[in-house]
């Protein structure tokens, strides 16, 4: 122990380096959680908070589900960590094969992460890997999206389209973006997908046009952008963007980390929106946020022609993490998917979505308030960015709605909400009784 750290607390704020974080605000005024319970956190005092955002987006079968609970205590006195280099355990392929089994189309191989960010690097990997094993080494261009969110590791913010999270990093060489499809000016305030914005797909066939289709290795996007603030895709975008990939060769990776494990009433968006693309990845959800976990769906082309094709024995692909497949995290996965079956919980998600619908968009009118998008049991509430200060008015509602026992999540001027799929109509009227109040009394 040093000089300086005499006299700290065990428990001080300033040595926590906090993610995305305003720290030096945080710490002169903390907001904190103790414990949580099916739909609601509870600060260091007691006080109920009702979460509107499934955590971070990852919470979607409610908090402290005991057979979660209990199936990752049992695990945790049978094998708390095995490695999968060269070796394994029983229960990261059980996840792995009944994972194949549930994705669409044939994504029936998946390689294990530990997060979503790790799952974007892996996801790109694979698809330079799978471009090379077919004789193609001079596809390596990748394409994302304006405002597109795929993590944080080189890769995710290389093809990823939020400028902040590139600022001041060197990003990968080789790399394009298609425009965004938020359009306030032609479809603000639509319920569910908008019917502009198609013709933004046809970007793709002009890229290809520009750099060759022989260049690029894959295109990856989310299929509802939610980090960006709720980006719902335009009728036909999807389908024109998985046409024009598959004409050219190009594999189609779809970000499903936050759309995945019933957020839009199915266990992916790919089969919610009937679009299969070559590529998944996934995470919060497939854990229900109760141990890291990350994944990639793999399709059986991909894998076969990367790990089937390969010359000669040894290792077909150089790529992998310490936690791939931990122990705990797949026991977790298991009893989550256990948990949305046994409980009907995506079913459940398609029949509130009506009811959620009117219940969001029912604050259109309020001050401030220029646009609401949903998709799912997902809606964003943009709202006028104030003079010379952008973010300031939604950073003011999210410190008040936490004050006022509701938890949102705001990016820039955005308010998002993702609430567990295990929300009842009571709580999802309260959600926006509170949230229309704070909205309505915030200058």
């Amino acid at each position: 122990m040093t000089a300086a750290n005499v006299g700290k607390a065990a428990n001080d704020l300033d040595p926590f380096w906090m993610p995305f974080t305003a720290n030096r605000a945080f710490k002169a005024q903390p907001r904190l959680f103790a414990s949580a319970k099916d739909m609601h956190y509870f600060t260091p005092d007691g006080r109920a908070v009702l979460d509107g955002t499934a955590g971070l987006w990852c919470v979607n079968a409610g908090h402290a589900r005991q057979p979660i609970v209990e199936a990752i205590q049992r695990q945790a006195e049978i094998l708390d960590y095995a490695p999968t280099f060269q070796l394994g355990h029983p229960l990261a392929f059980e996840l792995a094969s009944r994972l194949g089994m549930l994705l669409p189309g044939d994504l029936d191989h998946v390689f294990f992460t530990g997060s979503g960010s790790e799952a974007v690097d892996t996801a790109l990997k694979i698809a330079l890997a799978y471009q090379s094993a077919r004789g193609f080494e001079n596809r390596t261009r990748l394409i994302g999206r304006q405002k597109g969110y795929h993590g944080v590791g080189f890769g995710g913010i290389s093809v990823g389209g939020l400028e902040n999270n590139r600022r001041g990093f060197p990003t990968l060489p080789g790399v394009d973006h298609l425009s965004h499809t938020l359009n306030l000016d032609e479809a603000a305030f639509t319920r569910g997908q908008p019917v502009w914005g198609l013709h933004l797909a046809d970007e793709l066939e002009a890229l290809i046009e520009t750099h060759g289709a022989e260049t690029i290795a894959a295109v990856i996007v989310e299929p509802m952008s939610g980090s960006a603030g709720v980006i719902v895709p335009p009728l036909g975008y999807l389908e024109r963007l998985r046409e024009i990939t598959a004409q050219h060769g190009i594999l189609l990776i779809f970000d499903e980390v936050i759309t995945g494990f019933g957020r839009l009433g199915a266990l992916t968006a790919a089969e919610a929106l009937g679009v299969t693309p070559d590529l998944m990845t996934c995470a919060k959800g497939l854990t229900n946020g109760a141990v890291p976990m990350g994944a990639v769906g793999v399709s059986s082309a991909v894998y076969q022609a990367v790990v089937e094709g390969a010359a000669g024995p040894g290792i077909e692909f150089f790529h992998g993490y310490t936690y791939s497949g931990h122990p705990l995290a797949a026991a977790a996965g298991l009893a989550t998917l256990d948990v949305y079956e046994s409980e009907g919980l995506f079913q459940r998600a398609t029949e509130l979505t009506p009811y959620w619908q009117d219940a969001v968009h029912s604050m259109r009118g309020l001050s401030h308030v220029i646009d609401i998008r949903d998709l799912g049991l997902v809606a964003g509430i943009e709202l006028e960015p104030r003079p010379g200060a952008p973010g300031a008015r939604a950073t003011e509602v999210f410190h008040r709605a936490f004050d006022d026992g509701i938890l949102v999540r705001v990016t820039a001027d955005v308010i998002a909400l993702s609430p567990p799929l295990i929300i009842s109509r009571a709580q999802i009227d309260e959600l926006i009784d509170r949230l229309s109040s704070i909205i309505k009394t915030t200058p």
